[in-house]
């Protein structure tokens, strides 16, 4: 039965298993400096295996994803723990920058994006009257391995080096994922008719007024552009920390402010998104994470970016979980999946593509000034877009899909 007792219980497990297994997305982040040092590599190139794991990550979302609607969550989610395991075995055993940076993307990337869009598409299977709330619970696994995994890499790389931390890392997911997904077996309730009939939109046309794939090319874009500006301080903290002569641990303790206060974010964002829609808070988002990427051009001390973390964790942490939001609320549930993975994969390699970036230009200015400006920039364009979009929906004087009557969810 959905939001039933068992639904919750059943969120609760996604949620660890995400948690667990998101410090595939987070741990190459915090070696960035060791493995840098080690190699003897520029910025630019050490930020690559990020990169390649963002990329893994986007392909893990779509990919997996088709396996968890075939052979089932349980599985897929198995298979990600193995994935996961041998990955971080494979890169301990590395010698060369290259071999390295492909075990994070093809394994490790693979197996943590299997933990993250499908484990949000499980639970939306799950909830009716909650759907919006469990979708940004779900999705703030992956934050809150950001706010567990950096300080305890970061202790065990410094105390035993970055080769030891990732092979202990790979033994760590299998021992703990391996039996949660055994309790995942049990399949999804029978999901309520979706009535295309009470739209009233053309198939043709969403109720924006745009064909499907326009819309969905511009939920597109607008993720990529978001997480590029998104990634510059989640990708660079501790790289940035270090410069600035702090420390990378500081950086590290940073990370965790930041996407620790970007649960509140992202769980807020549900309740919010369930009571006045997903593009409102799309765009809100958007204009406060644009605000705290400016105050990291003009303060650099040490409390002042602790505090800085902290507003953009808090501002930023619901803009992702928007997309799938509304994605149900201007899509009907036929192969929204496959729509939702899409968007989110934008995301995921707008991030890739902003570590890579702001690597980049550091290396060419030695500063990350220009860095932030850039992501400014990239954040600029997803508000624009997002404020199109909303602009359409008032324009076309319809009631907004969370405040319809009869049509607060678009349950498929």
């Amino acid at each position: 039965m959905l939001d039933s007792r068992a639904s919750w219980a059943r969120l609760a497990i996604l949620l660890l298993v995400s948690s667990i297994g998101g410090v595939g997305m987070w741990s190459v982040v915090v070696t960035l400096p060791a493995v840098q040092a080690e190699f003897g590599v520029a910025r630019a190139a050490a930020a690559l295996p990020y990169t390649l794991t963002m990329l893994g990550f986007a392909a893990g979302g779509v990919v997996m994803g088709r396996a968890a609607d075939r052979f089932g969550i349980a599985r897929t989610v198995a298979a990600a723990a193995v994935m996961l395991g041998a990955g971080y075995a494979l890169a301990s055993a590395m010698h060369g920058l290259s071999a390295y940076a492909l075990a994070h993307g093809v394994l490790i990337g693979l197996g943590a994006g299997a933990l993250f869009g499908p484990v949000m598409a499980d639970a939306s299977l799950w909830f009716h009257r909650r759907r919006g709330l469990a979708v940004a619970i779900a999705a703030s696994g992956n934050y809150i391995a950001g706010a567990i995994w950096p300080p305890i890499v970061a202790a065990a790389t410094q105390a035993y080096g970055w080769r030891t931390t990732e092979l202990a890392i790979g033994a760590t997911l299998i021992i703990l994922v391996l039996p949660l997904a055994w309790l995942l077996r049990t399949p999804a309730p029978a999901q309520p008719a979706e009535s295309n009939a009470a739209l009233g939109t053309p198939l043709s046309q969403t109720r924006l007024g745009l064909p499907p794939g326009r819309l969905l090319a511009l939920l597109v874009a607008a993720g990529l552009g978001c997480c590029v500006a998104m990634s510059m301080p989640q990708v660079h903290i501790v790289a940035y920390c270090a410069d600035l002569g702090y420390g990378p641990a500081r950086g590290a303790q940073m990370l965790s402010l930041m996407l620790g206060l970007g649960i509140i974010s992202r769980i807020a964002s549900g309740w919010v998104a369930d009571r006045i829609g997903g593009l409102p808070t799309l765009l809100a988002g958007s204009l406060l994470q644009g605000a705290s990427l400016l105050l990291f051009l003009f303060f650099d001390s040490l409390t002042s970016l602790y505090v800085i973390s902290g507003l953009f964790g808090l501002f930023q942490g619901g803009i992702v979980p928007s997309y799938a939001i509304i994605a149900r609320e201007y899509f009907p549930a036929r192969g929204i999946g496959a729509k939702i993975g899409l968007v989110l994969a934008a995301t995921i390699i707008g991030m890739a593509l902003g570590g890579w970036m702001t690597g980049v230009i550091f290396d060419r200015t030695g500063s990350y000034q220009l860095a932030f400006a850039n992501g400014i920039g990239w954040n600029l364009m997803n508000g624009a877009i997002a404020a199109l979009l909303l602009w359409r929906a008032r324009a076309r004087q319809r009631p907004y899909p969370a405040q319809a009557a009869g049509l607060g969810r678009l349950d498929g």
